[in-house]
């Protein structure tokens, strides 16, 4: 009986052959992939909220949400008035038929009032038209009360989709985030709060807080002055936003687009 052997250098081929065939595979998915995520990204076509803006100027915002009580607000506002600081209140529309006297004070001290929904709901779970409806009452009340046409939008709990954002913009809104959540919400210190938002603080940034909060009367205290002697100007939300003629980067940054005013 004979017995063929194969000869190792035709072993050695099939090998090699195999070796130039991965790197081939490889090459082309390191090209094709790239393109695959692009398109991914392109058709996904999410919307982004203004989360901070590109800027090289030295300003920032600090924001108030307002859906439960009064009794930090007049501490707060002798604050800013203290320092002659003009800020962005989000107020829920449920706090504004509760409070209405606050809303008055509010405007009348030179602050800006943005809409945080009337009824502060989960907004993913709304139609484009409850969204509207949501808006669009709240919007009249402030009207009523402030004479402020508000188009500043901060969704409820942060939460948005394409729907949200669209419908906002239907009624004239920008939907705005932030960039720094002091998280002065929880059972936390104005130390603790202070820190966390100097730690972070930066051209363009937007600062969450909240009128009712315990820890944030003190923190604002340390926090103003220390911007201040930073060099930072303090300014409403509306004043450090760009207004047309920009993009949001899909990390929430609001930036100017390519010849346009700053």
């Amino acid at each position: 009986m004979r017995v063929f052997i194969f000869k190792p250098k035709i072993t050695h081929m099939v090998v090699g052959l195999l070796i130039v065939v991965l790197v081939l595979v490889s090459a082309v998915s390191e090209r094709v992939m790239p393109i695959v995520n692009r398109i991914s990204t392109v058709t996904t076509n999410r919307l982004i909220p203004i989360y901070q803006v590109e800027t090289s100027t030295k300003r920032v915002a600090i924001s108030f949400d307002a859906t439960w009580g009064t009794d930090l607000t007049d501490e707060i506002l002798a604050i800013l008035q203290e320092y002659n600081i003009k800020t962005t209140f989000f107020l829920a529309g449920y706090w504004v038929d509760k409070h209405p006297q606050y809303v008055i004070k509010i405007a009348e001290e030179g602050h800006e009032i943005g809409n945080h929904s009337y009824s502060h709901p989960h907004m993913n779970s709304l139609s484009f038209d409850g969204v509207v409806r949501e808006l669009e009452k709240n919007h009249a009340m402030i009207y009523d009360l402030t004479r402020q046409n508000s188009f500043l939008f901060r969704p409820p709990f942060g939460e948005y989709n394409n729907t949200v954002i669209k419908a906002a913009e239907s009624v004239g809104y920008y939907t705005i985030q932030w960039s720094i959540d002091s998280l002065d919400w929880k059972n936390t210190t104005s130390n603790e709060v202070y820190q966390r938002v100097i730690s972070k603080i930066g051209p363009g940034e937007i600062v969450l807080f909240h009128n009712a909060a315990k820890a944030t009367p003190d923190a604002l205290r340390r926090l103003i002055p220390e911007l201040i002697s930073q060099g930072y100007e303090i300014a409403p939300i509306s004043q450090l936003i760009h207004r047309d003629n920009y993009f949001v980067d899909h990390d929430g940054t609001q930036r100017l687009r390519k010849g346009g005013a700053v």
